[in-house]
């Protein structure tokens, strides 16, 4: 009976970490389709940075309510990965709590802090699902969460209540079989969990062997198969954060808030121009053949890897959107959206190359305008709230200003008033429409 169980073990373990494997490998191909960029400068700050902010949460305690809340989950989902690790080896060669005669008494101080942790995390997943559907809170109840993104974050919390169950399912009843004499494995002696030596006798006591034995191996096998589920419906949660805020936080963009980029063509022809001894003729001719650069992005293959890492690593939390000056005046605008819209298209984007063996069929669509409109750009004051908010240093800004770049320098498309302002700077180096003489005289003004 050991040998099948470790076989059904295996052939499901080796189908889920395959789903899973493959969805990652498709995360990754989304990713590249963006453009390059260097992030491999100043290390030390980026391991600094993800261990503060995505290790540490640091933050996250800006809010300190639905801080407190993350850190209970957050602390049981990586400390109970130490049981996980005890569930895989007795899956695999058929043993039971295969920790328990190597650390002895730390086995059962182990598993009671875990039994701990998960009695908060319990409580964290029962205050958030009511945050979300009774007290409403007006950040998580915007338009952009309604239908499906509202459901995902209800379904994971929901697998959480889940686990937890099968955790206690399995303690709770292991107690009272070793209680009563009836241990998988002689020799093992009791447990006395901090929680389930109380609730299992609680709950189990008045139930026989078979029926105690049977519920055990579900609260087993419930944890596993629940941690399976919950691996491969990463690929098609916001809870992708999990693993990506990692590498999120480490290539993070490090230099001060405000500082943009500029186009390197642009550069070089900007100091072609400036030097006076600079020969236009000499540079090589272009090539023919090649596609011209574009100014901005227009879609997802337009903007750089780090901002589709963003993207895939948002967790639709709100606090960009619910600190954004434009989004609290009424407007368009919502970082929110801006990073669920760009992983939206891009997702669409992998599942085009899905279907056409790895090539990419123009569809019509784009990131502007079919995802995210002008309106939503232009609303934007680039005041650099959303990225100060976000708890894993996300930059919607950087894909709004990439967006504003190719409306501006592709389109021609900048609002009537930005315009005007630019026509006056080329033709009086001021943004006023007076002459080159006068655009001094404020100074003289008293």
């Amino acid at each position: 009976m050991n040998i099948l169980s470790s076989l059904v073990f295996l052939i499901i373990l080796g189908v889920g970490g395959g789903f899973f494997a493959k969805n990652v490998k498709k995360i990754i191909r989304n990713i590249k389709l963006g453009k390059d960029v260097n992030r491999s400068d100043r290390s030390s700050d980026r391991w600094k940075n993800m261990l503060l902010v995505a290790f540490g949460q640091k933050k996250m305690f800006s809010r300190p309510v639905p801080a407190i809340l993350h850190f209970a989950l957050y602390t049981a989902f990586i400390i109970t990965q130490i049981e996980l690790v005890e569930i895989l080896i007795d899956g695999i060669f058929g043993t039971h709590r295969f920790f328990k005669p190597f650390l002895g008494g730390f086995y059962t101080f182990l598993i009671s802090f875990i039994e701990i942790l998960s009695v908060t995390a319990l409580i964290a997943t029962v205050a958030f699902l009511m945050r979300r559907n009774l007290l409403k809170l007006p950040r998580l109840n915007k338009a952009e969460l309604l239908g499906w993104p509202k459901k995902d974050a209800n379904l994971i919390l929901i697998m959480e209540i889940i686990l937890v169950t099968c955790i206690f399912t399995m303690n709770g009843t292991d107690e009272v079989l070793y209680s009563m004499g009836k241990s998988h494995f002689e020799g093992q002696g009791s447990f006395g969990f901090s929680v389930s030596q109380h609730l299992g006798p609680a709950i189990f006591g008045g139930l026989n062997e078979g029926v105690l034995l049977v519920l055990e191996r579900i609260g087993w096998w419930g944890h596993f198969m629940m941690v399976m589920v919950f691996l491969n419906y990463l690929y098609y949660s916001k809870h992708l954060h999990i693993i990506l805020a990692f590498p999120n936080t480490f290539f993070a963009d490090l230099n001060p808030m405000g500082q943009f980029d500029n186009l390197e063509s642009v550069t070089k022809e900007v100091k072609l121009m400036m030097d006076p001894n600079a020969d236009p003729f000499a540079a090589p001719a272009p090539d023919a053949d090649a596609a011209p650069s574009k100014f901005g992005a227009s879609d997802v293959t337009d903007l750089n890897w780090v901002q589709l890492l963003n993207a895939y690593t948002c967790t639709e939390c709100g606090r960009c959107t619910s600190s954004c000056p434009a989004n609290q005046t009424g407007k368009k605008l919502s970082p929110r959206k801006i990073m669920m819209d760009t992983r939206d298209r891009l997702t669409e984007v992998g599942d085009n190359m899905d279907k056409n063996n790895g090539v990419f069929l123009e569809d019509g669509k784009s990131l502007l305008n079919d995802y995210i409109t002008q309106e939503e750009l232009w609303a934007c004051t680039s005041c650099n709230a959303c990225v100060e908010e976000c708890p894993v240093n996300i930059s919607p800004l950087s894909i709004i200003m990439d967006m504003r770049r190719y409306l501006v320098m592709e389109q021609s498309a900048a609002p009537q008033s930005l315009n005007a302002m630019m026509t006056n700077i080329e033709n009086n180096s001021a943004p006023w429409q007076y002459s080159q003489m006068d655009r001094l005289n404020w100074k003289d003004e008293n």
